[in-house]
């Protein structure tokens, strides 16, 4: 059991720390930001919207003990990465490999979640 504890809190904090830096990107470097939404194909009015669903993602994996609304967070963060991975190797920029390491944390952080929370 505590080898699962440290398996989500390490996963789960990385993943923090990741979108901890992309909000950071959103806010403080939103003409950088706004490029390559463009260079997408998105619009760029979704940026700030964007941003504050992952803190909002983030803090509902964190401290929120409602399992419906956690399950949503991890779904929310899935399809953001997923289409982020997509979008990033659609246009070769080679920035892909970030949103496959978040994904990839993402699935650490739900299966040892489940694994945590059903051990109590």
């Amino acid at each position: 059991m505590k080898t699962n504890k440290i398996i989500y809190y390490i996963s789960t904090g990385l993943l923090t720390l990741l979108m901890l830096f992309s909000v950071s990107m959103y806010f403080f470097n939103n003409a950088e930001i706004q490029a390559a939404f463009t260079s997408f194909g998105y619009p760029t009015y979704i940026i700030y919207p964007l941003a504050i669903a992952k803190i909002l993602g983030l803090i509902t994996i964190w401290f929120v003990s409602n399992k419906s609304l956690k399950e949503w967070a991890y779904a929310g963060f899935f399809f953001n990465f997923v289409l982020a991975f997509f979008a990033h190797y659609m246009i070769s920029d080679g920035e892909h490999m970030g949103a496959l390491l978040a994904i990839v944390l993402l699935f650490v952080s739900y299966i040892f979640s489940k694994k945590v929370n059903n051990g109590k």
